[in-house]
């Protein structure tokens, strides 16, 4: 299993995570910013876990991010 992890409040809405993983980000028509589908809310950062096949997607929203606030973590 895997976590994803984001700071939301210092996105740019780029768009750059959607188009890596479009079933797991979208873009918020309120604040033009991307959310982090199904995530909940700890301190400042949206969390999820999701299983491995999500991987290679998120790793790619992650490295295409501009201001580098995705994070993929393995859990164990």
């Amino acid at each position: 299993m895997i976590q994803l992890i984001h700071l939301r409040r210092k996105c740019i809405g780029c768009n750059a995570c959607i188009e890596a993983a479009p079933d797991r980000w979208i873009m918020s028509e309120k604040d033009g910013k991307s959310y982090l589908r199904k995530s909940e809310l700890r301190g400042e950062f949206h969390v999820i876990n999701v299983g491995y096949e999500e991987l290679e997607d998120n790793l790619a929203a992650a490295k295409n991010c501009p201001v580098n606030i995705i994070w993929v973590k393995e859990l164990s």
